[in-house]
């Protein structure tokens, strides 16, 4: 493939384009997790709580104007403009370009000058030597959502073009920047240098999409238009999704500033794990999201209601067939994932074993939160967007409720404390109110999943949920069988000692045993999900003979 035809390239069905995006998603969380190994293994957990802390003003930029709502307004507009008249749809890309730049470098300006003040607020428990540092670091941080504003932009139109390979390959150059700080700029300028990768990799993120975008045929203009009708428009539909993104980055804020005055490292251990299950997301939640919305909201302004409720439910089952076996296997694997990621230099046996046991109560809601960016998709597509924002909120007002509460409960001796310290195997560990965080999500997430359910049944009626519940069914039962085999294993494997690469090789097997039994369990059971991929891999190949049988002839 030369240059031209990868930048052209498009990715013409929903479970292609969601496969390009997974594997870009394993591919930059493998990346991401090999950050993380660096980080551990360069600083330890208690240095990273300014590193963690340090990102939490820009991370609120960037998730309440950017990742939570520019291509979820831009994308249906884009679509309507451009459908009518190609030059105004363009205009209106321009526009939005400009416009987000100037309010982008507005706000960080803003920012910037109250940063200690807010920094105060956000991490109450540190030290004027921490506070410091940390108000440092976020001052320099705020160039990248500056960055990954204009990026987002560039996202939404290939995204509307089917140019996903492109796409996919950001988020892997951002961890690569990112990579590359720790490896070459810390050792000269320490936790800083670190923050110069993370620009780089915003720098990263945005340069390769611009040629694609380009080929798709962008051309900037110097538009700065505030009162034009597209971005009053654009505005509506952003705005009741800022307010969820925001009340989400509180809820973050919140947690870390309940995280801050806890133990030392707890806000590390909370990221660590967090951060897993955010990879875990990504590739079985985000990935099918995103490539599903094009089509959704395409079949819901048609007037296509059933072909909606067709690929909505689809979805819904191809995510529930990957989530809910690997919920049990994550569970189960939880000691050796951390062990092998993690435990390495100044990162401790205790903050192992903290982390591994906050990877397990996510897991309890992985389904939840995997499901939800697809439900949300199905709200935008009909450019609903107060429902699921104002259910968000109200989920956040639970979890922040639950944060306080379970923090504080854990910290004292009680029979709720010995149940969870003998669930996860932490008995000598002295301090486990950092778990309150991670079982407080878990319990909110799966609140707000099933209010979601509720309000769009109301909405648009039986989404197949007999055909939905028939898969949960197979899919369950094949995932406990399957959870039976990989406990067996670990059972045996628990024999030999614990070294680095017999860890690799106990989740290795483990997983693989888990794999292959899952797929012949659901095979059994005559799962329409593995019928599905079958299918698909089926295609693959007779295009791939195709193909090779027309080059053959040329």
């Amino acid at each position: 493939m030369n240059l031209n035809r990868f930048f052209n390239h498009q990715t013409r069905t929903v479970t292609l384009a969601a496969g390009v995006l997974a594997i870009s998603i394993i591919l930059s969380g493998f990346l991401s997790t090999i950050g993380d190994f660096l980080l551990a293994r360069r600083f330890g957990a208690g240095p990273l709580d300014i590193y963690f802390a340090a990102f939490r003003i820009p991370d609120l930029i960037y998730n309440i104007l950017i990742a939570g709502g520019i291509v979820v307004a831009f994308l249906p507009l884009f679509s309507e403009y451009f459908s009518k008249d190609k030059k105004i749809g363009w205009q209106f890309t321009s526009n939005c370009l400009n416009v987000f730049l100037f309010l982008l470098i507005f706000l960080c300006l803003i920012l910037f000058i109250i940063t200690p003040a807010l920094i105060k607020l956000i991490v109450p428990g540190f030290s004027p030597e921490k506070l410091n540092q940390t108000i440092f670091l976020t001052r320099i941080l705020f160039f990248s959502p500056i960055l990954l504003g204009l990026s987002s932009i560039f996202s939404g139109i290939l995204q509307y073009f089917n140019r996903f390979l492109v796409y996919s390959l950001a988020p892997v150059l951002y961890n690569l920047g990112i990579i590359f700080g720790i490896l070459f700029f810390s050792p000269h300028f320490g936790i800083l240098g670190v923050v110069f990768g993370v620009i780089l990799g915003a720098l990263f993120h945005l340069s390769i999409q611009i040629p694609s975008a380009l080929n798709c045929g962008f051309k900037y203009q110097p538009i700065l238009n505030f009162k034009d009708s597209s971005i009053k428009r654009f505005f509506l539909l952003i705005i009741p999704r800022t307010f969820g993104i925001a009340a989400q980055q509180i809820n973050l804020l919140v947690t870390t500033a309940i995280a801050s005055a806890l133990s030392l490292g707890s806000i590390a251990i909370f990221t660590f794990s967090n951060n897993f299950q955010n990879f875990i997301i990504g590739i079985f939640g985000t990935s099918f999201a995103i490539a599903a919305f094009p089509n959704l909201a395409k079949s819901w302004v048609e007037l296509k209601k059933e072909e909606f409720i067709k690929n909505f439910s689809k979805i819904f089952r191809q995510i529930l067939y990957f989530v809910i076996p690997l919920s049990l296997l994550i569970f189960l694997l939880k000691n050796q994932i951390i062990n092998l990621w993690l435990r390495h230099g100044q990162f401790s046996l205790i903050d192992a074993k903290l982390t591994a046991a906050s990877l397990g109560l996510f897991s309890f809601s992985l389904f939840a939160s995997s499901l939800i960016p697809l439900i949300f998709r199905a709200f935008f597509s009909f450019q609903e967007t107060k429902t699921p924002t104002l259910i968000a909120i109200i989920s956040i007002v639970l979890n922040v409720f639950l944060s306080f509460y379970l923090t504080r409960l854990l910290s004292l001796q009680n029979f709720f404390q010995n149940f969870i310290k003998e669930i996860f195997s932490l008995q000598g560990v002295k301090d486990i109110s950092v778990l309150g965080l991670p079982l407080a999500f878990s319990v909110a997430t799966i609140f707000q999943f099933i209010i979601l359910i509720f309000f769009l049944y109301k909405r648009i009626g039986n989404f197949e949920l007999k055909e939905i519940f028939n898969s949960f069914l197979k899919i369950l039962i094949s995932s406990i069988l399957t959870s039976g085999g990989v406990y067996f294993t670990l059972k045996i494997t628990f024999l030999f000692p614990k070294t680095f690469w017999l860890t690799f090789w106990q989740i290795a097997i483990s997983g693989l045993i888990g794999a292959l039994l899952y797929i012949i369990f659901t095979l059994f059971l005559g799962s329409p999900e593995i019928e599905t991929f079958l299918k698909i891999r089926e295609n693959l190949l007779k295009s791939k003979k195709r193909q090779n049988q027309k080059n053959n002839h040329t």
